[in-house]
């Protein structure tokens, strides 16, 4: 039996004054499955993830998540709803540690108001210690138990991306959207980030659409790749199909993709 389609994305496209960046792109994510989407620079690959992460709207064309249009809605929401990201510039609070940073993702969540926060009412701490408990959670997943106090902004980048991925994480998404985790990183951390990915993508049953120029890193986790070139699709298929396609391998790869 199938997996169900999680998000449909119909014919969706994107104008940026004369600038066509995304043309007609239409795609699923399915529960429980890795999609990537590749191409050079100027692809319109990152616009794709903005339009379905609330960033930017669509000029036209429709985002739909488990049944409902989401294309309009503010990111905030979107989020709310179940879908979590992160970018491809890091994006980290300055002077928060890791636990502090994981610990804004539950923010919203909080069944309190201003006064009561000054006034130390039981039902604050209470909130308080639950959700240090679960942030603290998902740092162990990333395997940051050890750097949970430190400042995130000063560890290495590599553990700098795991912290983003633990704050996405933390809003307890059923979808997860990968801007370049792999951008940064030498081999050995984005060996280390595949596996996390891997492990987190099988322990959580999510589904994640990933974008990464390391090919590496799409060969190993994607089970359907599409593929863009200047805005528009021009093929999609399992990794075996896309690295044996001529048309990718002329407009983007120059030559056939390997798994190293």
């Amino acid at each position: 039996m199938e997996n169900s389609v999680v998000i449909e994305i119909k014919n969706l496209t994107k104008i940026f004054g004369g600038l066509c960046a995304v043309s007609d792109f239409s795609g699923n994510l399915c529960e429980n499955q890795i999609i990537g989407i590749i191409g050079p620079n100027g692809a319109g690959k990152t616009t794709i993830m903005n339009m379905v992460s609330g960033i930017i709207q669509p000029t036209s064309g429709s985002v739909v998540f488990k049944g409902q249009d989401i294309s309009r809605l503010e990111p905030e929401k979107i989020n709310h709803q179940g879908i979590a990201r992160t970018f491809q510039n890091i994006r980290l609070f300055q002077d928060m540690t890791v636990l502090q940073t994981v610990m804004t993702a539950y923010s919203w969540r909080a069944p309190y108001n201003v006064l009561e926060t000054l006034l130390s009412l039981p039902r604050v701490g209470k909130f308080e210690k639950e959700i240090r408990e679960k942030s603290m959670c998902w740092i162990e997943k990333v395997g940051l138990t050890e750097q949970a106090n430190l400042t995130a902004q000063s560890l290495p980048y590599g553990m700098q991306r795991r912290v983003e991925i633990a704050r996405a994480l933390a809003s307890e998404p059923c979808v997860l959207l990968l801007d370049e985790p792999g951008a940064g990183l030498n081999q050995s951390e984005v060996c280390d980030l595949v596996d996390l990915i891997q492990g987190l993508h099988e322990e959580l049953s999510l589904a994640i659409m990933l974008i990464d120029h390391r090919m590496d890193v799409i060969m190993r986790l994607c089970k359907w790749i599409y593929v863009q070139d200047f805005g528009k699709g021009i093929a999609q298929g399992t990794p075996e199909q896309i690295q044996k396609d001529p048309v990718v391998i002329k407009a983007y790869l120059g030559e056939e993709i390997t798994n190293a």
